[in-house]
């Protein structure tokens, strides 16, 4: 049974699509420990809440610098002794020290198709304004492991998704993620808890 963390920092819909998949047997032989959020309103602890599934707060607000938070964040994390750390619309950089303890065992979610608009600053609709203002006619979302860098790990699933002619960053942020990101991110999580992936060689590839 892979047990996994997930760490949201807005409304959860990433985590949803999980909760979804897991009801109707996408996701199998996975148990969630608890939700994560650095955002107390955050609608994702309310959804995690409703499914009895712990949900915390641990917000680098409440921490005299980044570098206690960082400790606290990693602390709680491995406390919870996870196999999978899932990252889904987490807002907040991992500290260094946890990407190393849980090498290979972090993954996340990101709304393009990396490594285009992708990198420090790309977060969230900033992406998606981002993808509009260059005129690309495709883009998607990537689920990849986490390394030191930033989303630069080992790529574990791409999807593309077109881009319209009147689209605004709303509108092809949910397209994104009902045409990708709530496909890829539960399939990526079932395919880990049935060893069907493995790194090889800084790469990704199917075991079966």
């Amino acid at each position: 049974m892979l047990k996994i963390v997930v760490c949201v920092s807005g409304g959860g819909t990433n985590l949803q699509a999980i909760l979804d998949s897991l009801d109707a047997g996408k996701i199998t032989n996975t148990e969630i420990l608890a939700v994560i959020s650095n955002n107390a309103g955050a609608k994702a602890l309310e959804r995690a809440g409703k499914r009895g599934i712990p949900g915390l707060c641990i917000s680098p607000k409440a921490y005299r610098d980044r570098e206690a938070f960082n400790e606290a964040f990693t602390d709680k994390i491995c406390s919870l002794a996870p196999d999978l750390v899932v990252l889904a619309g987490f807002l907040v950089r991992i500290p260094p020290a946890m990407v190393e303890h849980f090498s290979g065992r972090i993954v996340n979610i990101h709304p393009s198709l990396i490594p285009s608009f992708c990198g420090v600053g790309y977060y969230g609709l900033k992406v998606h304004e981002k993808v509009l203002e260059r005129g690309v006619k495709v883009t998607g979302a990537t689920v990849h492991f986490v390394n030191e860098g930033m989303d630069e790990g080992p790529i574990i699933a791409q999807k593309a998704v077109c881009v319209e002619e009147d689209d605004t960053p709303e509108v092809l942020q949910c397209r994104v993620m009902e045409q990708a990101e709530w496909i890829l991110l539960p399939q990526a999580i079932d395919d880990i808890a049935n060893d069907r992936i493995q790194i090889v060689d800084g790469k990704v590839r199917r075991t079966r």
